[in-house]
């Protein structure tokens, strides 16, 4: 267990030592030797180091714990997709063990105060209220939140298979992340 949080801390220095700087533009062209783009991730929960944090485009969850300084020894590591590329401007929280997972504290609510339904802890009966979205498309869109680690934004619908334009914009208005 330790050499694989050292080699994954390790991973995630190496990778995650880039400072943003300006793409250099020369006659309409971008600089091709320019560093790669950047993405900036907020971490928070249980990691050793919460922050944020710049990292290459590309990176990846464990890219991003390992920059944190690798789990705390009560993270319930099990509740994030190492192998999720991040996205930028995302906010990373890692759960303690027995906290519900995406939330920074308590029990989470899957409709919130103004009435939206929250993508990342609702049920499938809570997804099925929703207009155009049966029992197939709910099984999606939480399969989909299991395996990408949840929606960072709303839309993240478009990458679930048989969400389209026109249904997000009709779902727009009445869901949350």
């Amino acid at each position: 267990m330790i050499v694989v949080l050292a080699v994954t801390v390790g991973i995630g220095i190496v990778r995650g030592q880039t400072a943003p700087v300006d793409t250099v533009v020369v006659d309409g062209e971008s600089d091709l030797s320019a560093p790669p783009a950047a993405v900036y991730v907020h971490v928070s929960g249980a990691v050793l180091s919460p922050g944020l944090y710049v990292l290459d485009d590309g990176a990846r969850v464990v890219d991003v714990i390992a920059v944190a300084g690798g789990f705390v020894a009560d993270a319930d590591e099990s509740a994030v997709n190492l192998a999720r590329q991040v996205s930028d401007g995302e906010q990373l929280h890692v759960p303690l063990q027995g906290e519900a997972s995406g939330t920074g504290g308590g029990a989470a609510s899957a409709v919130a105060g103004d009435g939206r339904i929250n993508l990342n802890v609702a049920d499938a009966a809570q997804l099925e209220s929703l207009p155009r979205i049966g029992p197939a498309l709910a099984a999606r869109i939480i399969q989909w939140r299991e395996t990408n680690g949840g929606f960072t934004s709303v839309e993240d619908l478009l990458a679930v298979p048989g969400i389209g334009e026109k249904m997000l914009a009709s779902l727009r208005d009445l869901v949350t992340v």
